[in-house]
């Protein structure tokens, strides 16, 4: 179960690298937690992936998210917050509540290190 999760996870990573606002990074992080129960050798892949596998030790040692990453991922909550607001017209609650849910989310975000 754990190799096919990592398997599916690293799948959705690698569209993510070509695909604009679907993330990358968390998958691959994901996948290589899920690769430390299953495969030790597509952990280690991951791990030392020449472009990719730094965020994830980074992430492993200390939760650090670059500062690119929090702009990409709080610009990408902001742009599909404003396509929400604007194609779905919501009542203001849920409006507020979605508002919020993403600004906690982006707070977060930002109190990771760099």
């Amino acid at each position: 179960m754990w190799l096919a999760a990592g398997l599916f996870l690293t799948g959705l990573g690698l569209v993510g690298a070509v695909v604009p606002l679907l993330p990358t990074t968390i998958f691959l992080i994901l996948a290589a937690g899920c690769f430390a129960r299953s495969s030790p050798r597509l952990e280690a892949w991951i791990l030392n992936h020449p472009r990719f596998g730094g965020f994830v030790r980074d992430w492993r040692a200390r939760g650090a998210i670059p500062l690119r990453g929090k702009l990409f991922a709080t610009g990408g909550m902001a742009g599909g917050y404003a396509v929400f607001f604007l194609t779905a017209r919501p009542d203001w609650p849920l409006a507020l509540g979605v508002a919020s849910a993403m600004a906690a989310i982006a707070g977060w975000i930002w109190t990771r290190p760099v």
